[in-house]
């Protein structure tokens, strides 16, 4: 069995199926306010962001404060008028993270959404009161700087040793290595495997409940295998 007590998930790619309503809500923004609509591949790679410092990586030309909220705006209206039939949870999620809690782990989100946004989906979900502790992108530092972990670890009483950060992007993961976490690569989300590999993350997966069988096998052999 793992010595990971604390099991620190990225929501969006990671436990919801929200990235094409993302890409979607990006492209539209774009069109609104009159600037390219760059590729899926381009979005998807700024997918763990706050959505302040990803405006800036996606259209470094949108400097002044007035045109970034106009982008910003345009994003959450669409994003929202999207969302009033809400994303579903990836396949096992719900079953899994019941699994994990039941086996007496603690159980955060670390996410580049809003706490408006992620209050409005956990509510959705019926998971409102279900992890220990939830940081978003607009309460602290965005990803990758490591606060979000840091603050997490805080608020449970925890080492870094004893956390896992799972996430879909290599914000995650380089938040994980910045904060001394170990990472574990999500293969379904935003960004693929050979992307993920390069920030060393333990193990990585192609589907949620292949994160509960590596923990029941970590310490073993088994748990040095990436799959990819």
């Amino acid at each position: 069995m793992s010595d990971y007590s604390l099991l620190i998930f990225d929501w969006d790619g990671t436990l919801m199926d929200s990235i094409g309503r993302i890409v979607e809500s990006v492209c539209a923004a774009a069109t609104a306010c009159d600037l390219p609509v760059l590729d899926e591949v381009a979005i998807k790679g700024i997918i763990g962001l706050a959505l302040p410092e990803a405006i800036a990586v996606l259209y470094p030309q949108v400097a002044d404060a007035t045109r970034v909220t106009a982008f910003r705006d345009a994003y959450v209206e669409h994003y929202l008028a999207l969302d009033a039939e809400p994303a579903a949870l990836y396949p096992g999620v719900a079953e899994g993270l019941r699994q994990f809690r039941e086996q007496g782990h603690l159980l955060a989100v670390a996410t580049g959404k809003g706490r408006q946004g992620l209050d409005r989906v956990l509510a959705g979900q019926g998971l409102t009161d279900f992890f220990d502790v939830t940081r978003c992108a607009d309460e602290t530092a965005s990803k990758p700087h490591p606060l979000m972990i840091q603050e997490i670890l805080a608020h449970c009483g925890a080492r870094p040793e004893q956390a896992l950060m799972i996430g879909d992007s290599v914000f995650d993961l380089e938040m994980a290595r910045r904060a001394g976490v170990d990472s574990v690569a999500v293969g379904y989300g935003a960004q693929p495997f050979e992307v993920l590999q390069a920030c060393s993350p333990r193990f990585a997966i192609n589907g949620f409940s292949e994160l509960g069988q590596w923990l029941r096998s970590a310490g073993t052999a088994e748990a040095g295998r990436y799959v990819g």
